[in-house]
């Protein structure tokens, strides 16, 4: 039964992407299990990540153990398993997030000041090939005073070149406040351990650079990082929007990170230190996709492709 039902999820992939199948309620339904302090999130009869708001060890939300299209755990495992994973940052690297290491002054990559969960604005609403959620977050300092809020809005959407996330976030607050210039800014991804450029996985940028001596420190349209997990060809590639400020660069390293950021100007490149300054009743936005594939193996063409695709979707 399993192997039918691989199959048929197979030909659906086939047939939609040659134009033979438009209709939504024939793509797997994405659901959602309110759990304490978590969300699991399943496509079809698989699971595909959980959103974690509560953790003592870690004081930001985040998602770990995401799955790929046929099942694979494409993030490291969260906690990191001894004499499987490499166990460094295990509190900082949990999956996937997005965090910043200088926010006014305070650190909540390190988990030095804390990102506070209040609710979901919107709850989460799973569809045949759609899942949908909003929450608000306070960035609070190490005093506990009040930064900033996020409204943040995530989407997983089901395509035949894989699982996008897209990931829509805004900040305001009444009083100023600015981001700071580090490399641990922005979205970043802790790839599975069997994925790593060191096992004979492989960073590809959108300008055809490989892996850390090169990607590391340049801007691109999109940055992909794969390999193989259990026989299978899978990855995860980070796309910016370009409707975000500026530019992202991209912390990028051979153990197993990814990040995409647009604020480390001084951290990359060594020029004029960067500080975004958000205005009081003023909002700030940064918008994200995120590919998680393993349909085929993913070149620079397809994986342009993919970006062409993720631009109309983040348009909707």
């Amino acid at each position: 039964m399993n192997f039918l039902r691989l199959c048929f999820s197979v030909g659906v992939t086939l047939l939609w992407a040659a134009g033979e199948i438009s209709r939504a309620d024939e793509l797997p339904p994405v659901s959602f299990e309110r759990r304490e302090g978590k969300l699991q999130i399943a496509i079809g009869q698989r699971p595909f990540a959980t959103y974690v708001w509560k953790d003592e060890q870690i004081h930001r939300p985040y998602f770990c153990s995401l799955y790929s299209p046929r099942g694979v755990q494409v993030t490291r495992n969260h906690p990191p398993l001894e004499g499987i994973d490499s166990v460094d940052h295990a509190d900082f690297h949990p999956g996937l997030w997005l965090s910043f290491g200088d926010l006014n002054g305070s650190d909540f990559w390190r988990n030095q000041a804390r990102t506070e969960f209040i609710e979901f604005v919107q709850p989460p609403q799973g569809s045949a090939g759609r899942g949908d959620f909003a929450v608000k977050n306070y960035y609070r300092a190490k005093d506990d005073r009040l930064i900033c809020q996020e409204i943040c809005q995530y989407t997983v959407l089901v395509r035949p070149a894989g699982y996008y996330w897209l990931i829509r976030s805004r900040f305001s607050s009444g009083n100023a406040f600015a981001f700071g210039d580090q490399e641990e800014m922005g979205l970043g991804v802790r790839v599975h351990t069997a994925m790593t450029v060191p096992k004979g996985g492989q960073i590809l940028n959108s300008e055809g650079l490989k892996n850390e001596k090169e990607v590391w420190g340049r801007t691109a349209a999109w940055c992909d990082y794969s390999g193989t997990v259990n026989g299978v060809s899978v990855g995860v590639t980070l796309m910016p929007a370009p409707g975000n400020f500026r530019p992202c660069w991209f912390h990028a390293r051979d153990y197993g990170l990814l990040a995409a950021n647009p604020f480390g100007r001084n951290a990359f490149t060594r020029l004029e230190k960067s500080r975004v300054t958000v205005a009081p009743g003023t909002e700030f936005q940064l918008a994200f996709g995120v590919l998680i594939h393993d349909t085929i193996p993913m070149d620079r063409a397809s994986l342009d492709a993919a970006y062409q695709e993720f631009l109309r979707l983040i348009k909707n």
